[in-house]
């Protein structure tokens, strides 16, 4: 099931695509939000041409980001493989959707994407087993981790590299029925193949990255973890278009606009 969070210029509501992801024309509208009610269809359809899609969710509490998680781009950035997963967290007011801009902050000069699979918490929840990880994920979209680099590198702890407005964005679509062992993760700058990598190559799994993270701190309906990014990170300017795919999802697709 393909869900959209989305806008008619009024409310803000929650859609399941109709028919086959790629061919679909249609949401078929539902009630409440899935974060906390069962999906029940209202009866009305809306044109996908006529809505303006959002970021699927935006986190209650918290977006945790995994650091390092693919061997080939640590090596890309001249570090280790990590012997645990290297957590940290954006606030959730990074978040953006589909067709936000990403803006570059004036603090940075070298901002990077970071094209990723993220995950989507669907009830409460602390020290989870790897074995029953799929009980609390509610679903997976696409994310863009984007980063300062230079501000990651100065400042040795990443609250700032990471946690600028527009830094998260998430989309189009939330996908609950989706096997997270395998999926293609494919990255393009102005329609340029930057990354191409496949979640298979992550050196912890989405039940084991559930696990760890949540024997630390209790995980809400709608927290977002994000599971790394594959080889291939670059930086991106004013004007340029970054597109992520993931198998099984859809596109993300937000414009670089100069912060004003």
């Amino acid at each position: 099931m393909h869900i959209a969070r989305f806008t008619t210029d009024d409310d803000i509501r929650f859609g399941v695509l109709v028919g086959e992801p790629d061919r679909a024309t249609e949401l078929a509208v539902i009630s409440g939000d899935p974060l906390y009610t069962p999906v029940r269809l209202t009866g009305e359809r809306v044109l996908l041409e006529d809505v303006r899609l959002l970021a699927p969710v935006i986190p209650r509490s918290k977006v945790v980001g995994v650091g390092r998680n693919y061997a080939a781009h640590a090596a890309e950035m001249g570090n280790e493989v990590p012997a645990e997963p290297l957590v940290f967290l954006k606030p959730n007011t990074s978040v953006v959707g589909p067709g936000d801009p990403i803006q570059l902050p004036a603090q940075s000069a070298e901002v990077h994407y970071e094209g990723e699979l993220a995950v989507v918490i669907g009830r409460v929840c602390r020290d989870v087993p790897r074995e029953r990880a799929g009980e609390v994920v509610l679903g997976y979209t696409v994310a863009n981790d984007v980063t300062a680099r230079d501000l990651q590198k100065k400042d040795g702890q990443w609250w700032r590299a990471k946690g600028f407005d527009t830094f998260c964005p998430l989309g189009p679509y939330l996908v609950t029925d989706l096997d997270p062992a395998d999926l293609r993760v494919v990255t393009r700058r102005d329609g340029e193949v930057v990354q191409d990598g496949r979640t298979s190559s992550m050196i912890f799994d989405v039940p084991g990255l559930v696990a760890y993270i949540s024997s630390v701190m209790t995980l809400l309906p709608g927290d977002v973890i994000l599971t790394g990014t594959p080889e291939g990170v670059g930086p991106i300017v004013e004007g340029q278009r970054v597109e992520i795919e993931i198998e099984g999802i859809g596109t993300l697709s937000n414009p670089v606009v100069r912060r004003r």
